[in-house]
């Protein structure tokens, strides 16, 4: 027989504290082990049927960003884009972790669709054939989609796309991530733009350019002035167009040498705008030619350069000009150009100013008097002249008016355009609140 083993009653304790150790450590196995295991969903349907829960299904749907399938993972996305809760920006920056483009390309435009709703419909995911193929990006050659003042975007949500710009598995993925920063006016993303302007991929290079204009820093614009002269034309026409929107007077003797020396109309009649964004009296005679030329363009530009002189001497001669000129382009310009000249008064008989107010009317014209009248209105005069066009106008006049002052308004401007946010018109009332929001912001 075997002796009776008999243990003291510290002994007992510490076998006691071992077992419960031993049992910790089992569990907190077996914790990690169901973080990492698969989750039940293996099809597309099934990822579909997680996310029509709603928010409640965040976190199984970010297990399954986890997933080895690539469509799993892309639908994934989709289901977290279509959530669309502030808590889906924390899953959607995740995914820009992605080894795969498709997905980075998802998250990104599911990010931009948060503060921007509709995008997925039209950004470059709309564009993807199908998961883990080619990416069929196409860019256009233009992309003006902004998001308003107000809307504050997440710091993480600029970092996250921003990296995008650097380390993107594809060069559409970077390119991709460089229009989203435009979009969201992504300051913090400058130095990732930076990085973008100096890549070899015309893509990437033209969408950190533009998303620069978008953002509107002007000490980015000699970081890119060498590009005036870079050999891809698309590359070069969105450098010029940069030089002039960020005003960089230095890029003038480079914009005067292409002018001169370009064969290629659409370089041309860029670089003209360029320069005529840029005033210099030392340009006059570049005007004065140009405001002959048979190219309706060239002359309208040309007729806002001199109005950006702002020299009353000209006033006789842009009248005499606006009086010969049978084309509507050109005579929106020179009205313009009358109005910065101080002809600036609004009177119901027709005045430069009037003309340019009632073309807000016009489907072909709108978008060329509205650009001219939000520069006009940067001076305090003109500006003070809008109110009264902006309150007993038309509807597309209320509109346009109001979203003028709340690019260029003060403090003054906002009984005026709270005004236009209680009218009786729903489509005004509701631009007029958004422009009383982005006023306010701005302010």
């Amino acid at each position: 027989m075997k002796p009776v083993s008999f243990r003291t009653a510290s002994q007992w304790n510490l076998c006691a504290s071992l077992e419960v150790v031993r049992l910790s450590l089992i569990a907190t196995a077996s914790l990690i082990l169901s973080a990492f295991a698969p989750c039940d969903a293996q099809t597309v349907k099934q990822v579909r049927a997680i996310a029509k829960q709603g928010p409640n299904a965040l976190p199984q749907l970010g297990q399954l960003l986890k997933n080895p399938d690539t469509q799993i993972r892309a639908e994934v996305v989709r289901g977290i884009v279509d959530i669309g809760t502030p808590k889906s920006l924390d899953y959607l920056i995740e995914a820009t972790h992605d080894v795969d483009e498709s997905i980075q390309i998802r998250a990104t435009d599911g990010m931009v669709n948060f503060y921007l709703p509709g995008y997925v419909a039209i950004g470059v995911t709309a564009k993807i054939q199908r998961a883990g193929s080619s990416v069929k990006s196409r860019f256009v050659d233009r992309n003006d989609q902004v998001i308003d003042p107000y809307v504050m975007v997440r710091l993480e949500v600029i970092q996250a796309i921003g990296a995008l710009i650097r380390t993107g598995s594809s060069q559409d993925s970077r390119a991709n991530a460089a229009r989203a920063v435009g979009i969201l006016r992504g300051r913090q993303a400058l130095p990732d733009l930076y990085e973008g302007v100096r890549s070899k991929d015309s893509d990437v290079l033209y969408e950190s350019i533009i998303a620069l204009q978008k953002i509107a820093d002007p000490a980015a614009a000699p970081k890119i002035q060498y590009l005036i002269r870079d050999p891809k034309d698309k590359v070069q026409v969105a450098a010029i167009e940069t030089a002039g929107l960020l005003h960089n007077m230095d890029a003038l003797p480079d914009l005067r040498t292409v002018l001169t020396t370009t064969t290629k109309p659409k370089v041309k009649k860029t670089t003209l705008n360029a320069i005529a964004m840029l005033p210099s009296p030392q340009d006059r005679p570049i005007y004065t030619d140009f405001l002959r030329d048979k190219d309706d363009g060239m002359r309208a530009i040309a007729a806002e350069g001199f109005g950006r002189l702002r020299d009353p001497a000209d006033i006789p001669m842009l009248e005499k000009a606006y009086q010969d000129e049978t084309k509507r382009q050109v005579q929106i310009s020179l009205s313009f150009a009358l109005v910065m000249d101080g002809k600036n008064q609004f009177a119901p008989e027709p005045s430069p100013l009037s003309f340019l107010i009632d073309q807000l009317n016009q489907a072909s014209f709108g978008s060329a008097a509205h650009a001219l009248l939000t520069e006009a209105a940067q001076d305090p005069t003109v500006r003070a002249q809008l109110y009264t066009p902006m309150e007993q106008g038309t509807r597309d006049e209320k509109i346009n008016l109001a979203q003028i002052l709340a690019v260029t308004g003060d403090r003054d401007a906002e009984p005026h355009i709270e005004k236009i946010s209680r009218d009786l018109d729903k489509q005004v009332a509701e631009e007029g609140l958004r422009a009383l929001r982005n006023l306010r912001a701005r302010l």
